[in-house]
């Protein structure tokens, strides 16, 4: 098979992982940055080139898209998608795993355990939004942010209203959650490929912050889910349409919630506190499915 690994940096660990264990499979594996490609829309022949050089061939590729260029990005995904190449994850549930809010309104509707979540465009509305997530502490989150960036703990409702009206001040959009205190600060990373949990981690927040993120200098172990947690950790996964996905959860006193459900999800922490080749385990994932016709999103926008 011929593979293309759509990422900016061809040194990053998860694209190494994968370029790697593609090759270690027999396939032909490129790494292309998407944001250097340029395309023809057409009717007849749609391509894709890089520089003077047509991509063809393809029979996969692998999205690595960058959260800060996702509208790019999932363009040169939907462009593959309409030549024919089969993609990992399309270009729509990319789209729909990005924007926060769209994806817990589309997991609630569906019954996935989340943290009591409200959203507001009014300041006047602050009140009650802290009332409803049952009140301070709670969390407050760029609906823009990523790897902890933008996520504020208010540990009194004076200081939640402070970085509400502060964040909307400058006309930012935000999300503010329930504060899951039973957590103890550690969220629960579950590796979903192909409808199975195929690695799951734990990891902590360094001493004195609540949010887990390896990049903020967290730690990661292995850890055991539960036939709940697995359950749904791949609810999640498929609800988003995502063949590939990070699903973060948290333990909380009535189970099970989850916080984001990632379709570019890091390699190199889960692989090192799993000692699995998760890289591998998607290459097989590829070589099963790419050629099938199982799409559910492609051609919905």
């Amino acid at each position: 098979m011929k593979i293309a690994i759509l990422s900016r940096n061809a040194k990053l660990y998860s694209t190494t992982s994968l370029k790697e264990a593609g090759e270690r499979a027999g396939h032909e594996v490129d790494v292309i940055d998407y944001l250097k490609c340029h395309m023809n829309i057409a009717s007849m022949r749609p391509s894709i080139f890089l520089g003077d050089r047509e991509l063809k061939g393809y029979d996969a590729i692998i999205p690595r898209i960058g959260a800060s260029r996702t509208f790019f990005g999932t363009a040169v995904v939907r462009q593959f998608e309409i030549m024919g190449v089969y993609s990992v994850n399309e270009s729509v549930a990319i789209s729909r795993s990005r924007d926060k809010l769209r994806s817990l309104q589309l997991l609630a509707r569906k019954g996935i355990g989340l943290p009591v979540t409200t959203f507001a465009h009014d300041t006047r509305a602050t009140g009650h939004m802290i009332k409803l997530c049952g009140g301070a502490p709670i969390v407050v989150k760029l609906l823009e942010g990523t790897q902890g960036v933008g996520v504020v703990l208010a540990e009194t409702a004076k200081a939640a209203e402070s970085v509400i009206e502060a964040f909307r001040g400058l006309d930012a959009n935000i999300l503010a959650q329930e504060f899951i205190k039973e957590a103890g600060g550690a969220d629960i990373r579950c590796l979903v490929v192909g409808g199975k949990v195929i690695a799951s981690m734990k990891r902590q927040g360094k001493e004195g912050d609540f949010r887990s993120n390896l990049h903020r200098g967290g730690h990661a172990e292995v850890v055991r889910i539960t036939p709940e947690e697995r359950s749904t950790a791949v609810r999640a996964a498929k609800i988003m349409g995502l063949s590939l996905a990070g699903v973060d959860l948290l333990r909380s006193n009535h189970g099970p919630v989850v916080m984001e459900v990632n379709s570019s999800p890091g390699l190199e922490g889960i692989e090192t506190a799993t000692n699995k080749d998760v890289a591998g385990e998607i290459i097989k994932f590829i070589e099963k499915s790419a050629g099938k016709v199982s799409s559910r999103t492609r051609g919905k926008g």
